[in-house]
């Protein structure tokens, strides 16, 4: 009987992801700006993608699914957020964006406050996002962390690339954190890492434990794998005078894995951007000038910065980021729409599906695991009722490493709960 009852605790431990799933028979889309694959196949295997395409066999021991009038398509990558990270803005207790009181700042690593329980990771979750990119936000520097790559699955381990990246402003919000201009923010900039490469040289003689010191000991260790060029150095930037001051710095430290963020002006300076290789994660349909640095601001600019060469992607920085990665379909749907408009720029339908997909995730150096249905990434799909790009469509089925997923969220159990309410079914307020 104790034999048993191991063997049935090993059988129940066994991970779901071990199985073989086909998907059959509905529109594919690889995710990596191809244009969709009609009467398609996916076949996942071990949580991972084996094969997608036409004409692509279906192995005896697979689990077929019928996708017949559906859509397949990798799961969305949210391009920059702060999802995981707060439950209620206001509520401090539930916000660990930012640490204004901490003296410490690129040493910060948001691991901690990611929160996989918070209401927005199950929203994504059903509207077609699995993974994000989480960073933190600035306090009394322009370093603010280092950030993170989760997914949006329903378990507690939702943290796929701890410390992916460093975050800094050096646009108007970099100048206030310096003490109230730009040449303060890049001269805290350089120092900075001036100070991380003497702590690189001589971990023990550096002393950044006094009150005069610009770093501590943490952050300058913390910097160290940025101005070496092994973790990805994310820079918000919107104007193109700023934008322009990023690409010197490139110059001055070429091991510097750059990516700019924001953008908003970057059409104005699109060849510079893509003569320096340098991606861009951009607010999707900035049109109005929000400030000061996005005076030139057009739904145009993601267009006309792929049209120049540009590797861009979408993200949501400062655009309800922590709770609104759902919408990054329908901005990217929106440029595809883009180009039906006389004058306008947009993407075409394969583009505006990489860039929430295949885009953030090349971005950050991870396009060989995530953001596209390739052989060899993770399986993170989606199982769609019409053009996922489309806001009338639905996600009806989510994998995630291939590991089906709960089509669950806190409004669709308001919505079941109250739909039809029965006699004694409210809680007592609702009583009359």
């Amino acid at each position: 009987m104790k034999a048993l009852l191991l063997l049935g605790a090993a059988l129940l431990a066994a991970p779901v992801a071990a199985q073989t799933i086909a998907i059959t028979g509905g529109t594919v889309a690889i995710g990596d700006g191809s244009a969709p694959i009609q009467n398609g196949t996916v076949v996942i295997r071990d949580g991972r993608i084996v094969a997608a395409g036409q004409g692509v066999a279906v192995p005896a021991d697979a689990k077929t699914i019928d996708a017949t009038g559906k859509w397949v398509a990798p799961g969305f990558v949210a391009g920059f957020t702060r999802v995981g990270l707060v439950e209620v803005d206001a509520v401090d207790q539930t916000n660990d964006t930012v640490a204004r009181r901490s003296p410490y700042s690129a040493a910060i690593d948001v691991v901690p406050g990611i929160n996989p329980r918070v209401s927005a990771i199950a929203v994504s979750r059903l509207g077609g996002v699995t993974r994000a990119i989480v960073s933190p936000s600035t306090a009394n520097m322009i370093f603010a962390g280092q950030g993170a790559v989760i997914d949006t699955g329903a378990d507690p381990e939702a943290v796929t690339v701890p410390r992916a990246f460093q975050f800094v402003e050096l646009g108007e919000d970099g100048a206030q954190e310096a003490g109230g201009s730009r040449p303060a923010a890049y001269l805290q900039f350089r120092q900075s890492l001036e100070a991380a490469q003497r702590y690189a040289r001589n971990p023990a003689a550096y002393d950044g434990d006094t009150k005069d010191s610009l770093l501590t000991r943490a952050d300058a260790a913390a910097l160290v794998p940025v101005v070496t060029g092994k973790m990805p150095l994310l820079v918000h930037v919107e104007s193109a005078t700023d934008i322009r001051n990023v690409l010197k710095l490139k110059q001055e430290y070429p091991a510097l894995k750059l990516v700019i963020v924001g953008a908003a002006e970057g059409w104005t300076v699109a060849r510079e951007i893509a003569a320096a290789g340098v991606p861009v994660i951009a607010n999707a349909l900035t049109d109005l000038p929000a400030a000061f640095e996005q005076l030139a601001a057009t739904q145009s600019n993601v267009g006309r910065m792929k049209a120049a060469g540009v590797r861009v992607s979408i993200g949501m920085n400062n655009d309800d980021d922590a709770r609104q990665a759902r919408l990054s379909p329908q901005y990217a749907g929106n440029l595809v729409a883009l180009t039906r408009i006389p004058g306008a720029a947009g993407l075409s339908w394969g583009d505006a599906l990489a860039a929430i997909t295949s885009g953030p995730a090349d971005a950050l150096g991870l396009g060989g695991e995530l953001g596209s249905l390739r052989p060899g990434r993770r399986a993170d799909v989606v199982l769609w009722d019409g053009d996922p790009l489309e806001l009338s469509s639905n996600a009806d089925r989510v994998w995630i490493d291939g590991v089906e997923q709960p089509m669950v969220d806190r409004q669709t159990k308001l919505r079941d709960r109250y739909a039809r309410p029965e006699e004694g079914a409210l809680p007592k307020a609702y009583e009359r």
